[in-house]
């Protein structure tokens, strides 16, 4: 069965969504935090060298960037048909490629040629590198795209804090060009002293932070969601974390090779601006705002809020269907998801958070709803008497119902 057809009879057979498998990424500068619910024995799935998985993506038709030892399919989502007793998958990337308007809507396909977003969860046992993700001029500058993204922290993946659940985001008022440029002159000396620049926020479970492209942030050890744009591109700006050296090659990874070694082009990526921002945490910071009356919707047996919305490139939405209660979930635009908690029945397909998951095992926590099926309404049953069935909802940019 070719790709086009494998990705046309699974939208059919699931009534417009599909069943996704989960993508695990690992980071070799990373220790994982052991909450992605992958089983311990494969923390190390792709080999230690490749370092420990502490990332699950979602949603995605991005490929990992990981140097040269990256898998041809790392970071990416494969959809999942199962034919009688036979398992078919073909990338998200490729369904959307083929299927178009039919799976992300003509709205996404005619302004973007693509699914533009995705969301993971990141999962690390201590706080990483201050650093920034390219913006749109320094990204296409080495042929990426920018990456701005959000994060809200979960509570049902957060049964612990890790070792620093703090996270410095930006400048102080007052720094300089300057100041940043002797931090990199510093590099091989130890501790570069960035983070005497910055300030640390503690992370609070169910709350979130918009992280534009251009902004310097070290992220604390919670584990993590993150809606983001469609690409992976970072420069690292921390030449020393809990005394792990830091290659100079993180710095200038998405950096063009005219320009590894000029420092001023380097500061450039920095939005100072954006990072010398007096009421950043006012601008920046996002507590869960609800979608419609509170009261009403529980009353209807659901909780919806949006978690993500300061970003124009993206959205996403923490969905709580109530212990016993069948709702129907309609949206204007098509979004991934992914079951945080309980089980329950989603269209034809049965959705369960699962306790624990074996590395390449399939699973049914993560799904992809096409335009059509999110406009016509998702049923969604909550058989449980006592355990609510919760899910993160991700959607691409410009979505009508966003109206804040």
């Amino acid at each position: 069965m070719n790709a086009h057809n494998l990705a046309k009879q699974a939208l059919d057979q699931g009534q417009g969504i599909v069943r996704l498998a989960p993508a695990w990424v690992p980071r070799a500068f990373c220790i994982p935090g052991r909450r992605l619910r992958l089983d311990p024995r494969d923390l190390y799935a792709f080999g230690a060298v490749r370092g420990g998985i502490d990332e699950r993506w979602f949603a995605s038709t991005t490929p990992a960037d990981n140097g040269p030892l990256t898998t041809p399919d790392e970071g990416l989502s494969y959809l999942v048909m199962q034919d009688g007793g036979e398992t078919h998958k073909t990338l998200l990337r490729d369904a959307v490629e083929s299927l178009q308007s039919a799976l992300i809507g003509e709205r996404l396909w005619s302004n973007y040629g693509r699914w533009p977003m995705f969301a993971k969860f990141f999962d690390n046992q201590g706080a990483l590198p201050h650093h920034l993700h390219q913006r749109k001029q320094h990204a296409e500058a080495v042929g990426e795209r920018p990456k701005p993204e959000a994060y809200y922290f979960p509570r049902q993946v957060n049964n612990h804090g890790g070792d620093f659940p703090f996270t410095f985001f930006g400048l102080k008022p007052g720094t300089t060009r300057g100041d940043l440029i002797a931090c990199l002159r510093r590099w091989d000396q130890g501790d570069n002293g960035i983070l005497g620049l910055s300030q640390a926020y503690k992370l609070e479970l169910g709350m979130g932070w918009d992280v534009p492209a251009g902004v310097l942030h070290a992220p604390g050890s919670l584990c993590t969601y993150e809606p983001q744009g469609d690409s992976d591109v970072f420069s690292m700006f921390q030449s020393l974390v809990n005394d792990v050296p830091t290659p100079w090659e993180n710095l200038v990874k998405n950096v063009p090779v005219a320009h590894k070694q000029d420092l001023d082009y380097i500061v450039d990526m920095v939005d100072l601006p954006a990072n010398l921002d007096p009421d950043f945490a006012r601008n920046r910071a996002m507590a869960p705002r609800p979608i419609g009356d509170a009261a009403e919707t529980a009353q209807e047996g659901y909780i919806d809020q949006w978690i993500a919305y300061r970003c124009a490139d993206f959205a996403a939405k923490e969905t709580t269907i109530l212990p016993g209660a069948t709702v129907t979930l309609v949206d204007q635009a098509c979004y991934g998801l992914i079951v945080l908690q309980g089980h329950g029945q989603m269209g034809p397909w049965q959705a369960e958070s699962p306790a624990l998951i074996r590395f390449g095992q399939l699973t049914n926590d993560e799904f992809f709803v096409s335009e059509d099926a999110a406009r016509a309404g998702v049923v969604v049953t909550n058989p449980s008497d006592s355990d609510p069935l919760v899910m993160l909802r991700h959607f691409g940019p410009g979505n009508p119902d966003l109206r804040l």
